[in-house]
């Protein structure tokens, strides 16, 4: 009887006091305004990094968001900001411009992710957040020298692409800057360097130069930036591709513009899935009304169900909405929208009726998950060209 009330009130403590047997979920962590949580993120970043150099050559691998990988204006203002703060606060840093001249010398990187996040780790729920990650990557040691992170509101914060990012037809997975993200995300103090971040910066550094040219509207130069890129080793990268596609349909040359998305289509559909940006009235299975978006998208569409057909592909043709709305409602406008697209490509393609379904996701499968429906989420208004069995 003795050994029963022994047993009766060990269970008995364990209820009252779930923390006696189960590990307690730390609290999230407590976002702040933008400005604060980067500086908090910087000055963890510079004041503990692991360098013995009393002068230590920097450069900024340009940060990214860390789901599309797109440079924004809050990416870039965070640039500058920390650009700033090194001048001010840490003068052992001597920063360096990102080119191959100075990458040669081995300097320390720094990498930077900007993420929307569910506070709380929801997967499923809102992005109510911001994650800022900094990483330094001693290129001379191979290794994280020093982290920094932070959580941000999201009052304030512009996360509309720049114009690069923002032109660009499609999206893909591409394990350069999925490298970077990796880099910067899924290490700790001490790691090594991926190597398929570090082995193509060389190739980094000339692809932001013809950004750079690009969104000064300095479109040839940002051209031979990105044939010279994509000649070197390493240089077979989405946004090469992207590039010239956007270079040469700037300097009005329509066979080369054509011939450019038609590789970007030609790797696409070798990866399986082409993300494409075709933007829709809000509610509406209608394309928006600017000729200067939609021009393009015959050529677009004649070209996926052209090269398709070379490869002898079907298509999986799948909708996307953003968050706002009824999740019900998305979910048939998404399909409508998948319809719609299938419509046009077999009205230009007879022969490939029969090779096509069209399905649609709503927004279960958003990217950016902001539900703004402007520039910055555009992504998750995609249609997505799936290639599978037939």
């Amino acid at each position: 009887m003795r050994r029963f009330s022994l047993v009766r009130f060990a269970l008995s403590a364990l209820l009252v006091s779930p923390a006696a047997g189960l590990a307690q979920t730390p609290p999230a962590p407590t976002p702040v305004p933008f400005a604060e949580a980067l500086q908090r993120a910087a000055n963890d970043l510079f004041s503990k990094a692991q360098l013995d150099a009393e002068r230590v050559e920097l450069v900024i691998d340009p940060l990214i968001d860390g789901i599309s990988a797109a440079q924004s204006t809050s990416t870039r203002s965070m640039q500058q900001s920390l650009i700033e703060l090194v001048g001010k606060s840490y003068p052992r840093f001597q920063m360096q411009p990102f080119s191959s001249e100075t990458l040669a010398r081995n300097p320390v990187v720094l990498i930077g992710t900007f993420t929307a996040v569910n506070n709380a780790g929801d997967a499923k729920g809102a992005r109510d957040a911001y994650r800022i990650c900094l990483a330094l990557a001693d290129l001379k040691a191979k290794r994280i020298v020093s982290k920094g992170t932070a959580r941000a509101k999201p009052e304030g914060v512009d996360v509309t692409p720049t114009s690069y990012y923002r032109d660009a037809p499609m999206w893909t997975k591409d394990p350069t800057t999925e490298a970077y993200i990796k880099t910067c995300q899924a290490t700790k103090l001490g790691d090594p360097i991926d190597p398929a971040y570090a082995e193509r910066l060389n190739v980094a550094a000339l692809i932001n130069d013809g950004i750079l040219e690009y969104e000064a509207q300095h479109y040839r130069e940002a051209l031979a930036f990105y044939r010279t890129a994509r000649a070197l080793p390493g240089g077979d990268q989405h946004r090469v591709r992207i590039g010239a596609y956007l270079a040469s349909s700037k300097l009005g040359r329509k066979d080369d513009a054509v011939e450019a998305f038609g590789d970007l289509v030609d790797s696409g559909l070798s990866g399986n899935q082409l993300m494409v940006k075709l933007l829709f009235q809000p509610g509406s299975t209608q394309f928006i009304a600017n000729p200067q978006v939609t021009e393009p998208y015959p050529m677009w569409l004649s070209q996926i169900a052209t090269r398709a057909k070379q490869k002898g592909a079907c298509l999986e043709i799948v909708g996307h909405t953003s968050r706002t709305g009824l999740p019900l409602v998305n979910e048939r406008l998404s399909v409508l929208r998948a319809q719609y697209v299938m419509d046009l490509l077999q009205t230009g393609a007879p022969d490939s009726r029969g090779r096509m379904i069209a399905t649609g996701r709503g927004f279960n499968e958003n990217l950016i998950g902001t539900g703004k429906d402007d520039a910055s989420d555009a992504l998750d208004r995609r249609v997505e060209f799936k290639v599978i069995g037939c």
